[in-house]
């Protein structure tokens, strides 16, 4: 006797529930467009967004049902909406409750241990229906496809009650098949008699297959993993359907909340998950950097130069000597902090590509870089750089568009190595990508069994860095190389445009650079543990972890004197740059000053762009035209980021008269070729 009253009590619960949560208003205006259409239904879908917090506190019975048995609560909605139907009269053609198709779609589940899945747990509880959350990065995705969302079955008996009526309606169920819908070996429960389909009711949702990777596995694509190319790495597959379709994007990051189920995975029975609701990961980020930053940046006030002069002349001690590749390492740094969440693209990309006599030392540097940002990935030669299709192996036939090196870095750092590796159409592709911020993949409709050819356009929201050895194997070694007359034919001049930072870093000329990097290298490789230089114990990698990841994610605005200099500086280059064959200033070159500028004062830490900001993105770019073109009246020397060695405090010093000086020439180089001009943003 005791079950009656808790059914109802439940039943209660999930009215009350769904009249405060504004589900019974929006179950009304359902009920309306269903009842103004000309179509006859014989199922009728209502989605019902469900608050597990809330209605737990309503009915902990009600709100236990819903987390371990959804079928159960789904079944208790559907009793719900059979009422307010047949009460208000709300669907005239209504008839009876196995035509309501009720979907509870779930905003949360509860942050506990219980309720993660994960593959390296065994066994794997895929049996029990119940609700679970996973996070993990979009690998592949499918094209969307049809599925049957439900039908109606009448008794292939004509004498029988039920070859008339809807007392067989099959809906489509969390985890289920085609076939558990659709079949032809149904039979009547009155008279066994086979059932036919009523082709006229049937109703077609759509529905997408996803590759989900673990989260953790992330680090394998920063290359701490010397056999990468014989790993394999177990993903999630992921079953999107109706409202949920296009939600997702390759490469992103999201937290699913999902019934897991056991599937087909080609030939092999795997664990799937049929997605109840999706929400895209939010990036936990630092509120302060770390204490010895903090005590460095406020004795660092005075200057706008300083501080990020210090944290490059100390980056990377445990892979390079202290002020070896400084301005190479203020790039690095520069493009890190102008990354942007796994959610969103930053908008500024800052892309970099270093000329260098020894690469071994750029590789070392530059690898151990990504690591710094959760999205760091090292491309593989073996691996496709952007997306490649392939045949969904789960038996739908349909295409799949797998995720490339590129795309695995969204929001971060993808770093492609020595561009020398690269074949020429490789090339034109990376610069396409990094002019558009976009690739495509082309989609072939009768190879995957649709009637029309398909073009994916895909976003590419993430950093390149590169580098060229000028002085491969081949070749020999150069007895001398002069900034403007390195040998970089290799790389096409359009994709050297198309990098923001360009730069040339060889330390071969300095004795003393030399004799550091040959003592580092031994000292590290007869004691790889021990702590070379005082500084790497004081800043170490994780201080300069977190204080990346707090700097990217300030705010910066750009004040109007900054962006006066930069449209001052671009006309003025533009001009004295300009000779018969036309101007060798890249289209781009405002959009990389700005995104520069933005850069270092996020690294400075502060929130307006200074005047003395754009002095070093300004820098850092003529140093790049004279790399391609040479020098121009405004020349600037290899050395004018970092002209001293910075051991104390006198040279820190030394450093920021030279730089005021030579702010001093930019502004009379401003005023002398390029006065009275004032051009918007939106002009280049």
């Amino acid at each position: 006797m005791s079950w009656a009253p808790s059914v109802c009590r439940t039943r209660e619960a999930a009215l009350v529930y769904m009249d405060r949560s504004g589900g019974l208003q929006k179950f009304t205006e359902d009920c309306k467009r269903y009842n103004e259409s000309n179509h006859s239904y014989a199922v009728y879908r209502f989605v019902i967004s469900i608050n597990p917090t809330d209605i737990t506190e309503l009915d902990a019975t009600l709100g236990n049902y819903i987390l371990h048995e959804p079928m159960r609560a789904a079944q208790i909605f559907q009793s719900v909406c059979d009422t307010a139907i047949k009460t208000l009269s709300l669907i005239e053609s209504y008839q009876k409750e196995s035509q309501i198709n009720v979907v509870l779609r779930l905003t949360h589940l509860p942050d506990l241990p219980a309720y993660h899945l994960n593959l390296d747990e065994f066994p794997m509880n895929y049996k029990s229906q119940r609700l679970c959350m996973l996070k993990g990065v979009v690998i592949a995705m499918s094209t969307v496809t049809k599925y049957t969302q439900g039908a109606r079955f009448l008794c292939s008996e004509k004498n029988c009650p039920f070859s008339e009526g809807f007392r067989y309606i099959r809906v489509h169920i969390p985890g289920a098949t085609e076939s558990a819908t659709i079949r032809t070996d149904f039979v009547c429960s009155l008279c066994s008699s086979l059932l036919r389909e009523d082709m006229k009711y049937r109703v077609l949702g759509e529905k997408q297959v996803v590759e989900l990777l673990d989260s953790r596995a992330l680090q394998i694509f920063q290359g701490h993993s010397t056999n990468i190319g014989y790993c394999e790495l177990k993903s999630y597959a992921v079953f999107v359907r109706d409202e949920l379709i296009n939600k997702m994007k390759i490469g992103a990051r999201y937290r699913v909340v999902g019934i897991p189920v056991c599937g087909p995975n080609g030939p092999h029975i795997s664990v799937c998950i049929e997605a109840n609701n999706i929400h895209q990961y939010i990036e936990e980020s630092p509120s302060a950097i770390s204490k010895p930053f903090q005590s460095l940046l406020s004795v660092a006030m005075s200057s706008p130069w300083i501080f990020t002069g210090i944290l490059a002349n100390m980056f990377a001690s445990q892979v390079i000597p202290i002020g070896v590749y400084n301005t190479l390492k203020l790039c690095i740094l520069l493009s890190l902090v102008q990354t942007g969440k796994d959610d969103e693209g930053s908008g500024s990309f800052l892309d970099l590509l270093a000329v260098t006599s020894d690469a071994l030392v750029v590789d070392r540097l530059m690898s151990y870089s990504i690591c710094l940002v959760p999205r760091g990935v090292r491309h593989s030669a073996s691996n496709d750089l952007f997306a490649t299709v392939m045949k969904d192996i789960r038996g739908s036939g349909a295409a799949s568009i797998q995720a490339g090196s590129a795309l695995m870095a969204r929001g971060g750092i993808c770093f492609t190595g020595d561009l020398r590796l690269h074949k020429k159409d490789k090339l034109d592709h990376l610069q396409s990508v990094l002019e558009s911020r976009s690739t495509s993949v082309f989609i072939p409709g009768k190879k995957y069994g649709e009637d029309v050819n398909h073009q994916v356009c895909i976003p590419v929201q993430s950093n390149f860095w590169s580098y060229v050895d000028s002085c491969p194997k081949k070749q020999g070694h150069r007895e001398s190389t002069f900034i403007g007359q390195v040998d970089i034919s290799v790389v096409p001049s359009n994709l050297l445009d198309a990098f923001g930072m360009f730069i040339y870093c060889d330390e071969t000329s300095d004795k003393h650079s030399s004799l550091s990097l040959v003592h580092h290298n031994l000292q590290r490789a007869v004691s790889p543990e021990t702590c070379i230089y005082p500084a790497s114990q004081l800043y170490t990698t994780q201080d300069y972890e977190r204080l990346i990841a707090f700097a990217k994610n300030i705010q910066v605005n750009m004040s109007k004197k900054s962006e006066t200099l930069i449209h001052g500086y671009y006309l003025a280059s533009r001009r004295v740059r300009t000779d018969t064959h036309g101007s060798t200033m890249p289209a781009s070159a405002l959009r990389h000053l700005m995104s520069m500028s933005e850069a270092h004062a996020k690294l400075s830490l502060r929130r307006e762009v200074l005047e003395e900001d754009v002095l070093i993105a300004v820098l850092l770019f003529e140093l790049s035209l004279t790399l391609k073109h040479g020098s121009s009246v405004f020349y600037v020397p290899p050395s004018a980021l970092f002209p001293v060695k910075l051991y104390d405090e006198s040279s820190l010093h030394q450093r920021d008269m030279y730089l005021s000086e030579t702010y001093q020439q930019l502004q009379r180089f401003v005023f002398t070729y390029g006065p009275g001009t004032t051009v918007s943003a939106s002009e280049e």
